[in-house]
């Protein structure tokens, strides 16, 4: 297929970056999304010493690795977090990042967050020139109070910016806003610029979310129908698990569950191919 595949690191919240790394190549990904969610999935992070970074940067090419993308949530609704953010489009610049994304508010633990329209488009904006700079494009991910793709229009038609579009994540569409991907897609596909492919099993709030293939998303419908709107973006595999999975602290043993998963997500677009 002519769209890069690439596992999304989130897939290993909990472990080491070497592990998440080494698990992605195993399984026969060539493409990653790099975290860096404070607090959450700390993969690389703007204030990590140089000299980690470089380690990081190094493993990745020793592995045959490179990052497509970086998970740089911030809440973009808080003036005080925009410096954060542009640090991390510093850091996913000097990844060699295309895109970098973010949901609108805290990806987690956000507490007593304001959501509006206006809010969000003038933070953006804010951020354009610094997109712009890095020549990155700016996903905006279908999570939390803008939990279906077509939630998120409005608000990236109004930046009137080609640096920004929607990050659908498939499983996210059932879990916020109680959507089925392969139907509610077709309220946005055309400003979807990168997809969080996620699988899901069950509905509204449940936390169930296995590898591609492994649920009851029809995500195989979802993927014929964006890529015949002409989607030429990434597709970034998470594998979120159950709560209790990603939660707890991580055992003996838990490392091959995470493994398992990524080489079915990669089984999974092999058997589209």
């Amino acid at each position: 297929m002519k769209n890069k595949v690439m596992l999304n690191l989130n897939s290993y919240h909990g472990f080491g970056v070497d592990q998440a790394l080494e698990g992605a190549a195993a399984a026969g990904f060539r493409y990653v999304e790099l975290c860096a969610v404070r607090g959450w999935t700390e993969n690389v992070m703007p204030d990590m010493d140089k000299a980690e970074l470089d380690r990081i940067k190094k493993k990745m090419a020793d592995l045959g690795l490179t990052a497509v993308g970086l998970g740089g949530h911030c809440n973009l609704m808080d003036d005080s977090r925009l410096d954060d953010f542009r640090k991390n489009i510093g850091l996913a610049a000097d990844l060699g990042c295309q895109y970098i994304i973010s949901s609108t508010g805290e990806a987690h633990f956000g507490k007593e967050e304001v959501f509006a329209d206006d809010v969000l488009v003038k933070n953006i904006k804010s951020l354009l020139p610094d997109l712009e700079k890095a020549n990155l494009t700016l996903g905006l991910e279908v999570h939390g109070e803008y939990g279906t793709g077509s939630s998120l229009r409005a608000v990236v038609e109004k930046t009137g910016s080609s640096r920004v579009g929607i990050a659908y994540d498939t499983g996210n569409a059932m879990f916020y806003g109680g959507k089925k991907c392969d139907e509610e897609i077709k309220s946005c596909a055309e400003l979807v610029k990168y997809v969080h492919l996620k699988d899901k099993i069950g509905g509204l709030k449940e936390w169930n979310f296995p590898a591609p293939g492994k649920g009851e998303l029809k995500l195989g419908v979802f993927m014929d129908y964006l890529e015949s709107t002409g989607y030429t973006g990434p597709y970034s595999v998470e594998n979120e698990y159950t709560e209790s999975f990603t939660m707890n602290p991580k055992k003996a043993g838990d490392i091959a569950v995470a493994n398992q998963a990524a080489l079915d997500a990669f089984e999974f677009f092999k058997s589209r191919s």
